[in-house]
């Protein structure tokens, strides 16, 4: 995050493994605190990815949704 954009580390638990992961997200404090308190994610994080949003919500990174899923996509 070199052009001022600020960051926050996310650090959560994956509902798949159990494991804890860590991502750092181009968000603010602020709209951590309006995804908390109920406002839509795709709302209060629009430039972040999809992969990025599910992680903040179920701590699932994209390596444990393909393995999970890539054999049912077979």
């Amino acid at each position: 995050m070199d052009d001022g954009e600020s960051a926050v580390r996310i650090v959560r638990k994956s509902l798949f493994t159990g494991e804890t992961h860590e991502m750092e997200l181009p968000i603010t404090e602020e709209q951590l605190r309006r995804w908390q308190d109920g406002e839509l994610i795709q709302r209060v994080f629009p430039h972040l990815t999809a992969d990025q949003r599910e992680f903040l919500i179920s701590g699932v990174t994209p390596e444990e949704w393909r393995d999970t899923f890539s054999e049912d996509m077979e």
